[in-house]
């Protein structure tokens, strides 16, 4: 029955993600898991429970990745589901290495829920580590729209994942008539909440720069197809160029042109030169583009032998300021791990093309004309806590260009709400532009000042917010969940031998 009850409960609780940003749900959600690795009769039976927790969490949460399979013909839409569940297998085990430390260290009910939550911000950061990591919806990312997330500028998300099963574990212990321990845990959560507006770095001085997000709304089924480039490059340039007002800096989503805007081989030089000139045709003098696209590579100058997911700075003339390659690859997206093996079992990569991406240097700061910095996340890493900035060259601001339109409609929620949280820990804001949605206007304390629906099109003029100056979380990175992490296992350790000394 509690083998059931896990599953059960873990399903329940991805509605707290969003879409449906159901929030209350998720601290209950772990204060039934608590009582369950309670009762577990054995280890392998609390390892089972948590196993089977995670398993209904990431089905129903991740539901999204079957969509991207409905964009490859060459593979059949039930394979999407199949991926889905066989992805969720994988990333239970996470939630079963926590709950596996709760019941190894749970003597006491305080003591299971200090681990619980120690393990389970530390298995969240494996989970983003490991086997090039997946760190899609950590649980801290439920609180995004309420006053907690304020405490990620001190411990991460990691952190606030692990200080919302302690929340849950606190009600478990009240429920049981603990009443000093679940309030302690109570007090020491408002505490924490406090310290951290205590602690919120002064807004910077910036120069107010005028902007504009396009959203073409061009969908996946469209975008890739050689008939309409040209009309969807004109579309984009149309809403960049028209309006009551004249932006400084336009953002355009990832791959948002799909001709190549650059390409090694001498033989396509003049094609990429016009390319970038339509690309920026109506942009004024001190106009710039931020755009997406992919850049070729050739080791011999004929053949193309490589390629990046790229952002171009281009300036009025098409000339290139700037450019950065995405880092974080998605495999089976971007490319294909073992693909000999996979190629000749009919599996390819799910975005179009043959061609395996190459892996950029990592984060990376572009110092725009006129001196704003600005730091660059290509869609899936945006998702990386304590991974988005290049520390020794801060940024003002970050620009996360995506294409979410084979996300479905529970994925382009769930990857801005993750985005929102790294504006609070980094204390930057954050601009995110998509092809269909939704792409968005992100302050430095992760409120949302501006959004355009999912299937819209249209465009987001705004003046681009001011930083703040470095928190606790964007001096030492995820060092902070970490060790805050190790301190909940060894106090839960501490409590454990205490209490079999004292049995004995």
């Amino acid at each position: 029955m509690i083998f059931l009850a896990a599953l059960i409960f873990g399903a329940i609780s991805a509605f707290a993600f969003q879409p449906f940003g159901m929030w209350p749900l998720m601290p209950p959600a772990f204060a039934l898991l608590a009582d369950l690795v309670w009762r577990a009769p054995r280890m392998r039976s609390a390892l089972l429970v948590g196993w089977l927790f995670g398993l209904g969490q990431f089905c129903v949460g991740l539901n999204w990745i079957a969509t991207a399979f409905t964009f490859q013909a060459k593979m059949p839409p039930w394979l999407g589901w199949l991926a889905v569940v066989l992805l969720s297998l994988y990333l239970a085990v996470y939630p079963m290495l926590a709950t596996g430390l709760a019941k190894r260290f749970g003597g006491s009910r305080l003591s299971l829920v200090l681990a619980l939550g120690g393990g389970w911000a530390l298995t969240e950061w494996l989970r983003a580590t490991m086997f090039t990591g997946f760190s899609w919806n950590p649980v801290g990312v439920a609180l995004v729209d309420i006053p907690l997330r304020d405490t990620t500028r001190l411990i991460g998300t990691y952190g606030l994942s692990g200080l919302l099963v302690l929340i849950g574990g606190a009600a478990w212990l009240l429920a049981k008539r603990e009443w000093k321990p679940g309030a302690g845990i109570v007090a020491g959560a408002i505490v924490l909440l406090v310290a951290a507006d205590l602690a919120v770095p002064v807004l910077l001085d910036r120069p107010s720069l005028p902007i504009r997000i396009v959203q073409p709304n061009i969908g996946q089924d469209q975008r890739w197809s050689p008939d309409a480039a040209k009309a969807h490059l004109d579309a984009l340039v149309d809403m960049s160029v028209g309006g009551r007002t004249t932006p400084r800096l336009l953002f355009w989503p990832e791959s948002a042109v799909t001709y190549p805007l650059d390409d090694q081989r001498p033989a396509a030089k003049w094609n990429v030169v016009g390319d970038r000139l339509a690309a920026t045709s109506g942009l004024g003098a001190d106009q710039l583009l931020l755009a997406g696209s992919e850049a070729l590579n050739s080791s011999d100058g004929v053949n193309v032998t490589g390629a990046a997911n790229r952002v171009f700075v281009l300036g009025p003339l098409g000339n290139v300021l700037g450019r950065y390659d995405k880092a974080h690859l998605v495999p089976y997206g971007e490319y294909l791990p073992m693909r000999p093996l996979l190629s000749t079992l009919g599996i390819s990569r799910l975005a179009p093309g043959d061609l395996d991406f190459a892996a950029g240097p990592g984060p990376q700061t572009l110092t725009l004309p006129g001196g704003t910095k600005v730091g660059l996340q290509i869609c899936y890493e945006m998702i990386f806590s304590g991974e988005v900035v290049d520390r020794a060259n801060r940024p003002d601001f970050l620009f996360n260009p995506s294409n979410d339109a084979w996300f479905g409609r529970w994925g382009p929620p769930q990857h801005l709400a993750q985005a929102r949280l790294r504006a609070v820990e980094e204390g930057l804001p954050v601009i995110r532009a998509t092809p269909t949605g939704i792409s968005a206007l992100v302050d430095a304390d992760g409120a949302l000042l501006s959004s355009l629906p999912w299937k819209t099109a249209g465009v987001i003029d705004a003046t681009l917010p001011a930083p703040r100056g470095p928190t606790l979380f964007a001096t030492l990175g995820n060092l902070v969940p970490i060790l805050a992490a190790m301190a909940l296992l060894l106090a839960a350790i501490a409590l454990h031998g205490r209490r079999r000394y004292s049995a004995t």
